[in-house]
């Protein structure tokens, strides 16, 4: 019976890869299906365990004030080293691009397991943007045994990197799965929301905000809260709800420059199912997160993508997505001229899906078994 680890370390991790442990533990009488959390992000990442109903089996609690990338790469590895000897593995699970995902990828290398990579093969071409991910998922497409590819784009751009063809799947990606398992949640029972906030909402029109990316720190994060700002003065029949991330340098500037407006409510993080409520609410959805450019298209909501270029061009492709950039003039431009023009809002709304079916934890989970 094989033993299979997956390391996990942030919230975008846990949702696409808490499908997969399921369908791992589904296959009981095949293999025994062990978790490890780094807890890059921490009470962001309980949450989403709690909302898939899993728990760990090793817990390494990373987080700490002011890290820098250099520190949490070194306490990743150590750490990780140390799980591996303990647990013993025969394939190691990681998935995206986090600092989590690639120190896991090379201690499972260092350890000689076999490196299973979900969500391989994307790529923006500039090794800056997104920072570090972009380099972070190149280099572990240089360590994994197995790419697996959310979409045949992404596949191509691992063959043309000289990745062994036979090792590359496209299994769409797996955070549909957990966007259709949550949905289903959702549907039985509203989730907990803050205090008020559907009835605040009333029956507005809704844009859906989240914003963290590590790049926009500083003069581009502030140009995108003015730009919010200049939209919600222009459109008063129009709310704004932004779950505003943790991180210090994101929350300082949302605070000082939306916190005053009555049009806007910034509310602390939401666990999944809440924040899939809210998506399927949204009217329109501003972001600069690259698992919401695939969960939104799949609800039919329009996405306003807060960055300059994006490994996700496949929304872009399909009419769902629009590249903003970090400009205040063109991010307001945009959103104006959505939340007012009902034709180009319709047309972005269709229903399209160009990241999978629902079913990529089950085909990463036959390939892995099967080899």
């Amino acid at each position: 019976m094989r033993r299979i680890l997956t390391i996990i370390g942030t919230r975008p991790e846990a949702i696409k890869l808490c499908p997969v442990v399921h369908e791992f533990r589904r296959l009981s009488d095949q293999c025994e299906a062990l978790i490890c959390l780094t807890g890059q992000h921490r009470q962001m990442l309980d949450q989403v365990m709690d909302a898939f109903e899993l728990t760990a089996d090793f817990d390494m609690n990373l987080m700490a004030p002011n890290q820098s990338l250099a520190q949490i790469t070194a306490r990743a590895t150590q750490g990780l080293d140390e799980v591996m000897q303990d647990c013993c593995p025969d394939i190691v699970i990681v998935q995206g691009d986090t600092t989590t995902a690639f120190c896991g990828a090379l201690v499972g290398f260092y350890h000689r397991k076999i490196v299973g990579h979900v969500e391989a093969g994307l790529r923006t071409g500039n090794r800056f943007a997104p920072f570090p991910e972009e380099v972070n998922r190149c280099l572990i497409s240089r360590i994994a045994d197995w790419h697996f590819a959310p979409t045949e784009f992404s596949a191509q751009a691992l063959r043309a990197e000289g990745i062994d063809v036979s090792r590359v799947v496209v299994t769409g990606n797996t955070v549909i799965d957990a966007l259709l398992w949550m949905q289903q949640r959702v549907a039985r029972e509203l989730p907990d929301l803050p205090d008020g906030l559907n009835a605040w909402l009333g029956e507005a029109t809704m844009v859906l905000i989240t914003g963290h990316r590590r790049e926009s720190f500083g003069e581009a994060f502030e140009n995108i809260c003015h730009a919010i700002n200049d939209v919600a003065h222009k459109n008063p029949d129009t709310k704004f709800v932004y779950p505003v991330h943790l991180n210090p340098q994101v929350r300082e500037p949302v605070f000082r420059i939306l916190g005053s407006n009555p049009r806007i409510r910034l509310i602390e993080p939401q666990a999944y199912q809440s924040f899939v409520w809210l998506m399927n609410r949204a009217t329109i959805v501003l972001t600069d997160s690259g698992g919401v450019q695939e969960e939104a298209p799949a609800l039919g909501k329009p996405v306003l993508v807060m960055r300059e270029t994006t490994e996700r061009p496949e929304g872009i492709a399909a009419g769902n997505a629009l590249l903003v950039g970090t400009s205040r003039d063109k991010i307001a431009g945009e959103l104006h001229r959505l939340l007012n023009d009902d034709t180009a809002r319709a047309e972005m709304a269709t229903k399209r899906n160009p990241y999978g079916d629902g079913t990529a934890a089950k085909q990463i989970a036959a390939a892995l078994l099967a080899n």
